[in-house]
């Protein structure tokens, strides 16, 4: 009995698989235009997925002096383009940004948001709408002003409190309950005690998904690059434990919604929520662009954006601090200097804090949160660097390439603040660091990022000391991995925090 329930569902799969390898032999083959950038092609199904290792991007920036800066890669059943210089980036995402900035119409995508939101919507009329509602409803809520950095300030004294205590929670946690606490205040108008459930909820979900334990979180960077593999065993559970969770994640955002319009109040208008809900109540409303899924979307993106980057961000920080401990010694000098032990350090101060500023875009260039952006696609044909790439093709913009590039930074490999400090003393800025992307479709938050983490940083630094643990010795800050279209995130490791 027990065979013959096996018996049928083994041939069924069996002959799934070789339809599915005939077709997609077919498929590429048949869409490998001429004039396209050269690559290699990979296996069936899957591509080229299989051998690009535990760092997808450095694997892609060292196929660069083999195929050059732009190439193809066969991932799952389409050709993708990968982009592994800054001119071929700046050429495609900036000069020629219209062909550029759409996104993929991908199975698993339109599975998880809808087609909705701002970050995997595909660049069009409702695109742009929201991203101008989305810039103006921001900036008049604080982002990049005074009251931004005012609502981190005063989230450093609990998130202080939370990495003295001595309670065996990763630190990783407590940093993003921080973090995202400044995007609650923006979005729902509130911040939230850690403990609290609906925030719980939802910092819980989302560390889950992205922590480098979570084989589903793997699994959906591949599916995302070859959908049809979630016709199979192993691809379909997980797929639909992602489904699950992300139920759960919006159906805490619509209780968020809920509340906001049992007391909407149009002449008191209190968060980004609420200015939402202005624009869909209005007689002429778009309702494609100004519905409710847009909102609950819309929400998601800038929780889950305004939460992972930063975070994530400030935990390699901290990992630096311990290996290489003069790092931390020479921003608490620079710390006393400016201010002292007591005030609050914002943006203004930057100017005297030439050092902080080489160490924070050290770090945001030698380990990017996401280091080949996220997936773009071309909305028409387009020409970049003499090859030709067609509508719709898949583009890969690889910024890890660019931050590791010798011919922009000497000895990338190195960890060096120094390198942005000219012979005064004075910090660098540098073009070629570019971890929120550029072009049309940069990051939406890319002025809060950077408010959070030089105060937030600074916070740290002037109240306490990060220690390595004598019992758990920290792991080398490039010891980090990268599974298939997936952010860069840190290794776990536990630190010390002492009172200065």
């Amino acid at each position: 009995m027990e065979w013959e329930n096996i018996l049928p569902e083994c041939v069924c799969s069996t002959s799934l698989l070789l339809i599915t390898i005939c077709v997609s032999a077919a498929y590429i083959l048949r869409n490998r235009k001429r004039n396209f950038p050269p690559g290699p092609r990979g296996l069936p199904v899957v591509g080229y997925a299989p051998f690009l290792g535990d760092h997808f991007a450095e694997t892609l920036r060292k196929m660069k002096l083999r195929y050059g800066p732009v190439m193809s890669i066969q991932l799952g059943m389409e050709n993708w383009v990968v982009l592994n210089d800054f001119d071929s980036i700046y050429q495609g995402l900036v000069k020629q940004g219209d062909k550029f900035s759409g996104r993929p119409n991908n199975y698993v995508l339109n599975l998880v948001t809808e087609g909705k939101g701002i970050v995997f919507a595909d660049y069009g009329k409702p695109w742009k709408h929201l991203r101008k509602f989305g810039l103006m409803t921001l900036r008049g809520f604080g982002v990049g002003k005074k009251s931004t950095e005012q609502n981190v300030i005063e989230e450093i004294p609990y998130l202080l409190e939370e990495l003295t205590k001595n309670d065996n929670k990763p630190h990783d946690m407590k940093l993003t309950n921080a973090v995202s606490n400044i995007i609650c205040r923006v979005t729902f108008g509130r911040r939230y005690e850690y403990d609290d459930e609906q925030f719980s909820t939802l910092t819980r979900i989302f560390r889950e998904f992205f922590s480098e334990d979570n084989p589903d979180y793997k699994i959906f960077g591949i599916l995302t690059a070859a959908p049809i593999l979630r016709h199979f065993p192993v691809f379909r559970g997980a797929l639909k434990r992602i489904m699950k969770e992300c139920e759960e994640f919006l159906g805490v955002m619509r209780d968020i919604v809920k509340e906001h319009q049992v007391d909407f109040d149009k002449d008191d208008i209190r968060d980004f929520i609420d200015a939402f809900l202005v624009e869909m109540d209005k007689p002429d409303a778009d309702k494609e662009i100004f519905n409710e899924v847009q909102l609950l979307q819309y929400v998601r993106d800038l929780f889950e954006a305004g939460s992972g980057t930063t975070s994530s961000t400030l935990a390699w920080a901290i990992l630096a601090f311990v290996n290489y401990p003069e790092c931390q010694d020479k921003i608490a000098d620079e710390i006393e200097k400016t201010i002292g032990n007591s005030g609050s350090l914002s943006m203004k101060h930057r100017d005297q804090m030439n050092y902080t500023c080489a160490f924070i875009q050290e770090i945001m260039r030698y380990n990017p949160i996401l280091p080949t952006a996220l997936i773009h696609r071309t909305t028409q044909k387009a020409t970049i660097h003499g090859y030709t790439l067609p509508e719709n093709t898949p583009v890969i913009p690889n910024i890890w390439a660019v931050h590791h590039d010798p011919d922009l930074f000497e000895n990338p490999g190195d960890f060096r603040p120094e390198r942005f400090l000219d012979g005064e003393g004075k910090f660098v800025k540098s073009s070629h660091v570019i971890p929120f992307s550029v072009g049309p479709r940069h990051c939406l938050g890319e002025q809060l990022a950077r408010i959070e983490v030089f105060v937030f940083l600074t916070g740290i630094v002037q109240k306490l000391k990060v220690l390595p643990d004598p019992a758990n010795p920290p792991p080398p800050l490039s010891s980090g991995t990268l599974a298939l279209l997936s952010t860069y995130e840190p290794p776990e490791y536990r630190v010390l925090f002492e009172n200065r």
